[in-house]
């Protein structure tokens, strides 16, 4: 029995064995979904709740190269492909989602910086730790009704939401990182002639970058989920805007698609993230 658990702890899949095993998840799940959609059409052909995969091909292309039915917006059946595209329902609610995570995590970097002054600096830290800890521990969404109020239905409210959600993770997780590095690294540098900013960013924020990068690639659902819940509430436009009016008319077949579309962006992100954090700090190995 303990050489069969030592054999399973050391046996390490091949190249082709890994892939394989990474796909099986994937294909059981499509299998399934196909043999549950065709049930259920066999039983009821206008059945809605699963669509098959030519209904939601057939959706997403709409949604690709067609605007949105309260859009304005009119295109030429023979205009350039391009061009139809910048038009369509999917162009324009990616876009509109896309600018707000991008503001959102562009105001991040101010949070990194922020819990690598209260890890390294005491005076910082006793300023913030204790009010950071509280706000912490504030469920964000449930100041949504407030930010709509302070800051309007507007972009800047969800653009906060996300920031609030999300920013005192980061702070704490750059707080415990900074004060993780060995204190005989700091005395060194100090040794060597550096001064408190140079030990700040020349030591401390090179080892703790890769580490926070990793902890914001961790975040992005987190990030998405506030995003989502704003226009979710109050919103004309975005990802989740489109998938909340389509629900009230049962469009499974562009809904599902849309879901999918998040997912495959953010999984692009994420490998986007990786790759960076790879070539910029190659010392550093962690999932």
């Amino acid at each position: 029995m303990a050489t069969a658990s030592f054999s399973l702890v050391h046996t390490k899949p091949g190249p082709f064995s890994a892939a394989t095993l990474s796909w099986i998840l994937f294909i059981v799940g499509i299998g399934l979904y196909l043999y549950s959609a065709e049930a259920r059409h066999r039983a009821n052909p206008d059945d809605r709740i699963m669509p098959t995969i030519a209904q939601m091909t057939r959706g997403m292309v709409d949604a690709a190269l067609k605007p949105a039915e309260d859009d304005d917006a009119q295109v030429a059946e023979n205009a350039p492909l391009w061009d139809r595209f910048r038009q369509s329902m999917l162009w324009k609610d990616t876009k509109a989602t896309g600018l707000r995570f991008a503001y959102s995590m562009l105001l991040l970097i101010p949070a990194v910086l922020l819990g690598m002054h209260m890890g390294l600096f005491p005076v910082v830290g006793a300023f913030f730790l204790r009010f950071v800890l509280f706000f912490d521990k504030i469920v964000a969404l449930s100041l949504l009704p407030i930010l709509f109020i302070v800051f309007g239905i507007d972009e800047l409210s969800k653009v906060m939401l996300i920031v609030i959600g999300v920013a005192p993770t980061i702070i704490l997780d750059g707080y415990n990182l900074t004060r993780g590095v060995a204190p005989e690294q700091l005395v060194k540098a100090f040794t060597l002639g550096a001064r408190d900013f140079d030990v700040a960013y020349l030591v401390v924020m090179k080892q703790i970058l890769p580490r926070v990068l990793n902890s914001i690639r961790l975040n992005l659902k987190a990030v998405m989920l506030f995003l989502f819940a704003g226009e979710m509430i109050a919103s004309t436009d975005g990802l989740a805007y489109r998938i909340s009016l389509l629900r009230r008319h049962m469009a499974m077949d562009v809904i599902i698609p849309y879901v999918l579309w998040v997912a495959l962006l953010l999984f692009l992100i994420d490998l986007g993230m990786r790759v960076m954090n790879r070539r910029l700090h190659p010392w550093f190995h962690e999932a």
